[in-house]
């Protein structure tokens, strides 16, 4: 995956078209990324009791950021602003280094 936690990124398909976000998790395993403020939902939680001294965590109706598959998102150029792919390149180093194919500018 290219992309990693702190990216700005867009969603480009589903209820949350259009809305920009930073990237604040990344699930490789699931190709999937956790966006900021993208796919909200609502979940109903019991209270349970906690190991000690009679404590309870407490229910309700708790709103969290669920998440996304890494297709439906694209990162946000730093220059434009515009949605990008992103390539790969080496530096003088031999590092990878990502870019903003739009652009070119590095994003690393």
């Amino acid at each position: 995956m290219r992309i990693k936690e702190g990216d700005e990124v867009v969603v480009i398909a589903g209820n949350d078209k259009g809305v920009k976000g930073k990237v604040l998790r990344v699930i490789p395993k699931k190709n999937r990324v956790v966006v900021s403020g993208v796919n909200v939902v609502k979940k109903h939680q019991k209270p349970r009791p906690t190991g000690g001294r009679g404590g309870q965590t407490q229910g309700g109706i708790i709103e969290f950021e669920a998440p996304v598959d890494a297709s439906n998102v694209m990162l946000v150029d730093p220059e434009s602003g515009d949605p990008t792919r992103v390539g790969l390149r080496r530096d003088e180093n031999g590092r990878r280094v990502r870019f903003a194919k739009k652009s070119g500018a590095d994003l690393d």
